[in-house]
């Protein structure tokens, strides 16, 4: 049920291709001086440049995308380009700075597991694992690591980028990390791998985090076969089939009242409808589960495509029952996201988006060495 590549995958480029990296900055800097700063109304952007407070900027013809390694790797925005105007996709974040708090990007990476672990503790092959808690005022460790580090750039173009994060030093996740973002046409394609650089085999699982903007008509399809009721503490307590209201099988009105809980059985794909700016969005992912975070009266929502649920590690059977990949020393896992933005009705007389390639190799696929 996973997709896996060998640990050599997360190698650095030659220097001869590190080395080319300052120099397309600084053209790309000179080409687009005064710098561009982010805002709706932004009808010219740069294409590839270094960005503002540090970010990244890719651009085409339809979309734009702002990256901020220093902060997680993040995302600051993610926009449909229309009729000289940007219109976000996911809810940006317009000044980023050493001080922006990781919950007011556009979307992070979830690595090396999602969400909270129960206790901070879990049992793995007859021994106790111990997870540190990362985020102050967080009484559990939450989303792993890899959203609160200054992530390096290995490569750009105007399209494309690819990060590394190394975390060899990590307890008791030792590991190395990159993410991958790739404009094509009116597609963002988001690439993660991660490889246990540890001494001991640990279950490892990936996921990504966007907010997603809502407005009053916001509609969402997202078929799941059931989900994890959750106690005070959003740790899962009961799974049950997804109530009529949740179902999500055909495109629903987003709830009114708070949906914080992960979902079952997911097919891998995903629309979100925006009415009146007649605009959806296709999230495709090889993974079978995704957490919906909906709070009440805010003009965003969160859709995380993870590979396991909230505390999988806790739940009977252990994560590796719920969608974690036990991973041995050396070994990697790769798993591939994309969003695909359209005029509403597009989507229909093109046909579906590809899924990403995982979806169907994820079958058949193993954890190779």
């Amino acid at each position: 049920m996973t997709v896996a590549r060998p640990a050599g995958s997360s190698t650095p480029p030659p220097a001869s291709s590190r080395a080319a990296v300052p120099t397309r900055r600084s053209k790309l800097a000179a080409a687009t001086e005064p710098p561009i700063r982010p805002g709706p109304s932004t009808s010219v952007v740069a294409m590839g440049g270094p960005g503002v407070n540090g970010c990244i900027t890719l651009a085409n013809a339809q979309l734009r995308l702002d990256i901020a390694p220093a902060l997680g790797g993040g995302i600051t925005r993610f926009d449909w380009r229309s009729d000289g105007a940007l219109v976000p996709i996911f809810r940006p974040c317009l000044a980023p700075s050493a001080a922006t708090d990781p919950n007011e990007l556009a979307c992070y990476p979830l690595l090396p597991y999602s969400n909270r672990i129960g206790g901070g503790r879990f049992q793995f092959l007859g021994r106790g694992v111990d997870v540190p808690c990362n985020r102050p005022g967080e009484p559990l460790p939450l989303h792993g690591d890899g959203w609160l580090g200054a992530w390096d750039v290995a490569s750009e173009s105007s399209t494309h980028v690819r990060l590394t994060l190394d975390r060899r030093d990590g307890e008791p996740y030792s590991y190395l990390a990159s993410q991958s973002f790739t404009l094509e046409a009116s597609t963002l394609v988001v690439t993660l791998f991660i490889e246990n650089t540890g001494r001991e085999a640990l279950p490892f699982g990936l996921g990504l985090h966007p907010f997603l903007t809502r407005e009053a008509d916001t509609e969402l399809s997202a078929a799941a076969d059931g989900l994890w009721l959750c106690g005070d503490d959003f740790l899962p307590i009961r799974h049950v089939p997804a109530p009529p209201a949740w179902q999500f099988g055909v495109a629903y009105p987003m709830p009114a009242a708070m949906v914080n809980n992960a979902f079952t059985g997911w097919s891998g794909r995903s629309s979100v409808m925006w009415p009146k700016r007649r605009l959806s969005l296709t999230i495709c992912a090889d993974t079978d589960y995704y957490v919906l975070y909906a709070p009440a009266g805010q003009n965003f929502f969160c859709f995380e495509p993870v590979d396991h649920p909230i505390n999988a590690v806790n739940l009977p059977g252990g994560g590796a029952a719920h969608g974690m990949t036990v991973l041995a020393p050396g070994e990697g896992l790769t798993r591939e996201f994309s969003f695909t933005v359209e005029r509403s009705g597009e989507a229909k007389r093109r046909g579906r988006p590809k899924q990403p390639a995982g979806q169907k190799a994820r079958k058949t696929a193993a954890v190779v060495r």
